[in-house]
C-alpha cells in the first residue's frame, strides 16, 4: 500500500468494530441456517456477487484516481479490510452458487456465516472509509 503515501500504523478502532460486528452476525446467520430457520436463495447470492463486483470496481477506480494523493493514515487499514470483505464475499457467493447444500448442513451453515461476515465487513468498512476520508476522529 505504499502508493497511498501513508504509514499504516494508526490505531483505527472502526475496522475492529467492523470485524466484531461481522463475526457476531456471521455466527447468528450460521446458527439460523443450521436450524433451517433461514434459507439462502440463489437470487440473494447473485445480488451479493453483483455488489462485491461493483465494490471492487469502485475501489480499483478510486485507487487509480488517487494514486499520488496524500491521504490520511487510516486509509490503509480501512482499504485492506474493505478489499478482504469484497473478495471474501465474491468468493463465497460463487462457491455457494456452485454447490448446493442441504438445509441443515454444517458446512453450508459455516459458509453462509462466513458470507455474512464478509458482507458485513464490506458494508461496515465502507462506513469506516467515509469516516476516515471525512477526517472524523471523535
Amino acid at each position: 500500500m505504499s502508493m497511498f503515501c501513508c504509514q499504516c500504523n494508526d490505531r483505527n478502532n472502526c475496522v475492529g468494530l467492523s470485524v466484531i460486528a461481522g463475526v457476531i452476525l456471521g455466527v447468528v446467520a450460521a446458527f439460523l441456517r443450521i436450524t433451517a430457520a433461514i434459507t439462502v436463495t440463489p437470487a440473494f447470492l447473485w445480488v451479493v456477487l453483483g455488489v462485491a463486483i461493483v465494490y471492487l470496481a469502485v475501489v480499483l477506480l478510486t485507487v487509480a484516481l488517487t494514486r499520488h494523493a496524500h491521504l490520511p493514515n487510516c486509509v490503509c487499514t480501512v482499504l485492506s479490510a474493505l478489499l478482504a470483505g469484497v473478495l471474501g464475499s465474491a468468493l463465497l457467493a460463487v462457491v455457494l452458487l456452485a454447490i448446493t447444500f442441504p438445509a441443515t448442513s454444517v458446512i453450508g451453515a459455516i459458509l453462509v456465516g462466513a458470507l455474512i461476515l464478509f458482507l458485513t465487513l464490506t458494508v461496515a468498512s465502507t462506513a469506516c472509509l467515509v469516516r476516515c476520508l471525512a477526517d472524523c476522529h471523535d
